[in-house]
């Protein structure tokens, strides 16, 4: 059985609906809650390796500290993985994670694509 991460946000609807999905097929994931245990710039480029986009997708640009950061959707990759190590609250979320695959829970059912 391939290792099932949750980067998780117990404050989030969207990340409690995904965990409530994986849940419901019987599959206990580690959860990972990330704002408490923010992902290095590694993990963060692992992640977006495994997603298949650019750290822009990866974000939530609505986010108040996206704005007090200056940060805008044309700035160079590192900078807004290094915003994203300093700043976990800009991690779009959920992310799941099985294998060499991951999937944004934006649907939550987005998830299940993956397992």
């Amino acid at each position: 059985m391939t290792k099932i991460v949750i980067w998780h946000n117990p404050r989030c609807s969207k990340s409690r609906e995904a965990l409530k999905l994986l849940d419901q097929k019987g599959i206990e994931p580690e959860i990972r809650p990330y704002l408490a245990d923010p992902p290095s710039a590694d993990e963060i480029r692992d992640a977006l390796k495994k997603l298949g986009i650019r750290p822009i997708e990866m974000m939530r640009t609505k986010e108040k500290k996206f704005r007090e950061l200056g940060l805008n959707k044309d700035d160079d990759d590192e900078t807004l993985i290094r915003a994203m190590v300093e700043n976990p609250v800009l991690i779009e979320r959920p992310i799941v994670f099985a294998g060499d695959r991951a999937a944004i829970g934006r649907p939550p059912e987005a998830v299940l694509e993956i397992l």
